[in-house]
């Protein structure tokens, strides 16, 4: 027997419409301090002559363009499940982590092949400015500040969407860092060390942008949860008065939710109508215990929990 409920129980500590304003409110912080920080880097790092700066400025650029895909995957994911989409469009998340991931690693390949186009022709590199270091050292507080205050939010609304965002935020303040040391070593008579340090930052951003966007993509093939949710799972249905025994408890991501299924073990005597209440309450169980978006439970007898399994006969 397999029993589906559709109710409204809460399914995390926090409302999809708190962790909705939540990610809205953080993600215009972002957009506003990236909208400062790229216009100044890329204005004075052409003024002062760093292909550093100017990289770090591109960097921070980029992160408009992924607030964006932020803003409209935290709209789209919060729609109501319909006919073409039956479990809701969380996955919008899971795409737009994906779109994250291929952005970052589109500008760290764009940055790589300009700084060794620069390293090539060592001509071209000229002694920067002093004020593109002081620059990029108030680029480095300002990102690291907003990295701080982004990872703050979305742990506390439990947003993998917003932890890979708030984590773009921080290889900014990695890469402004690098750029630092880079302008520093220039003006201290290394010039190579610009184009270098604007090298190092596209290899960090490519690399970060390989993560998220495997990552997501896993999670976009089904990937379950990570065996210490799953017991918890568990143990939330063996808690369940009328459950003698649980197994094969699968779960796949659903976004930052998750859609999970297992079969309880019920007396073998007990009514159809009986193990149903018990089903539901086991259900209801793990909804509100667990960020599970829908539990489909599968009713076997306790004394042999797969004989609907068996060939006939």
């Amino acid at each position: 027997m397999n029993f589906t409920e559709t109710d409204d129980t809460e399914h995390s500590p926090h409302s999809a419409t708190q962790r909705a304003a939540a990610a809205t409110r953080s993600t215009w912080v972002s957009v506003a301090v990236n909208l400062v920080l790229s216009t100044l880097q890329i204005g004075v790092g052409v003024l002062a002559k760093s292909q550093a700066l100017i990289a770090d400025g591109i960097h921070s650029l980029s992160d408009l363009v992924a607030d964006g895909v932020v803003l409209l995957a935290n709209h789209h994911s919060q729609k109501a499940a319909d006919e073409d989409h039956p479990y809701g469009h969380q996955r919008f998340e899971t795409a737009a982590s994906l779109v994250l991931g291929l952005l970052l690693l589109a500008v760290g390949v764009g940055m790589v092949w300009s700084a060794v186009s620069k390293l090539e022709d060592t001509s071209t590199i000229a002694v920067v400015h002093p004020i593109a270091l002081w620059v990029a050292g108030a680029a480095l507080v300002s990102k690291e500040l907003l990295f701080r205050y982004m990872l703050r939010v979305a742990k506390a609304v439990k947003s993998s969407m917003l932890v890979a965002n708030a984590w773009h935020a921080r290889s900014d303040a990695a890469s402004s860092l690098v750029v630092g040391l880079g302008l520093a070593g220039n003006l201290l008579g290394f010039p190579l060390l610009d184009p270098i340090a604007a090298l190092i930052v596209g290899l960090m951003v490519g690399k970060m942008g390989w993560s998220f966007g495997w990552d997501a993509l896993h999670d976009l093939m089904d990937r379950g949860l990570d065996e210490a949710e799953v017991q918890a799972i568990r143990a939330t249905l063996l808690a369940t008065p009328g459950v003698a025994g649980v197994h094969d408890v699968r779960t796949r991501k659903m976004g930052d939710m998750v859609v999970a299924d297992a079969h309880i073990e019920v007396d073998a005597t007990l009514t159809v109508e009986a193990g149903h209440n018990i089903a539901v309450a086991a259900r209801a169980a793990v909804l509100q215990r667990h960020r599970v978006l829908n539990l489909m439970t599968h009713v076997d007898p306790a004394r042999r929990p797969d004989a609907d399994h068996l060939p006939p006969g």
